[in-house]
């Protein structure tokens, strides 16, 4: 339908977050629940909570929803999904169940759309092999919208944000720019071809959890609205270690650079610089190449240790199922908490 969902919004997706430094204060003071069989809970601020039924299994629980990041509802709709789905693969799981989660002011927009941003939540939900079985809408403006979801997984192949361990490397499995580039569609700066390439990168599903246990992978993360340098930063905290980034081997959507050069620069970048600038070391790393790792990312790709000898063989096999920019870009060091921009 010929409807601009960007119109609505002035941040959309997931730079549409709570800035970090914010939300991390407002965390530090909520009672802590406390049951044994909690397996992750909001201490190391993880992508999902994870609770354990039995021996051999456990539930991820994780929801997420924003305001449009595009303009078209069905491709909003998909992106959602695939953003919300995306908790549970980082942390090793599968997803199965979900319900949906929206916001939409019926008396503004054309409810057509809404139902095509549910159609598009349904697509997705359908390739991850995932039932949306229900949900919640309120009349409310801008329009936003995502799932909860809940992930089955081993109770001892739990992947979180604190598993990475000195000596790993890091790969990245999708390329970032996704904020800056829909930024530059909004202002007619940036070419059709790579806004589209922006949107299906958005819309691919992280659904390489098999991988990640194949590999025995313990540490992991989605990126998204803190960008890669505040993602980072979180894992360095919860994994008490250093990471260093090169940031020459960080991969880039075309004209991601270009539009930073030129000035194009959302926001939300800015504010996840804010918040890292305490515990952020600069080596030889260019102020484009930094601007883009603190770019918000919607719906990212997964940030993961890897030992350096095995490193080159889970690159390979993810390239193959797709993944095709999954690069090394970084190393854990021994730390307490820093990121380190080379």
């Amino acid at each position: 339908m010929d409807f601009d969902l960007l119109k609505t919004v002035e941040y959309g997706g997931c730079s549409a977050k709570i800035p970090a430094a914010i939300l991390e204060k407002v965390l530090l003071n909520l009672p802590r629940v406390k049951d044994s069989n909690l397996l992750v809970d909001i201490d190391t601020h993880d992508d999902a909570g994870v609770y354990k039924l039995s021996e051999d299994l456990a539930l991820i629980f994780t929801t997420d929803f924003f305001p449009p990041i595009c303009s078209d509802p069905y491709e909003f709709g998909q992106i959602a999904a695939s953003n919300s789905l995306s908790d549970v693969y980082a942390m090793g799981g599968e997803p199965f169940l979900a319900l949906n989660i929206a916001m939409f002011p019926s008396s503004k927009l054309p409810i057509e759309a809404y139902s095509k941003i549910l159609e598009g939540a349904a697509n997705i939900a359908q390739k991850a092999n995932t039932l949306i079985i229900g949900g919640h809408t309120i009349d409310d403006y801008p329009p936003k919208f995502g799932l909860a979801v809940i992930g089955r997984v081993h109770p001892k192949r739990v992947i979180t944000n604190a598993g990475l361990k000195p000596g790993q490397v890091l790969v990245l499995t999708k390329p970032l720019g996704m904020g800056i580039i829909v930024a530059g569609k909004r202002i007619n700066m940036v070419k059709d071809s790579s806004y589209i390439e922006a949107l299906n990168w958005m819309k691919t599903l992280n659904n390489q959890s098999n991988i990640l246990q194949e590999y025995h992978v313990t540490g992991a993360t989605d990126i998204t609205g803190f960008g890669l340098i505040g993602h980072a930063l979180k894992m360095a905290k919860a994994s008490k270690i250093n990471i260093k980034l090169n940031s020459l081997e960080v991969p880039s959507l075309p004209e991601a650079i270009e539009l930073i050069d030129s000035g194009c620069i959302p926001g939300a970048a800015f504010r996840n610089i804010e918040y890292a600038e305490n515990n952020l070391e600069l080596l030889s790393c260019d102020y484009n190449h930094k601007m883009l790792m603190a770019d918000a990312q919607t719906s990212g790709g997964i940030l993961f240790g890897v030992d350096a000898n095995i490193a080159f063989d889970v690159v390979e096999k993810l390239k193959k199922v797709g993944l095709v920019y999954t690069t090394v870009i970084g190393k854990v060091t021994e730390g307490n908490g820093k990121v380190i921009l080379d």
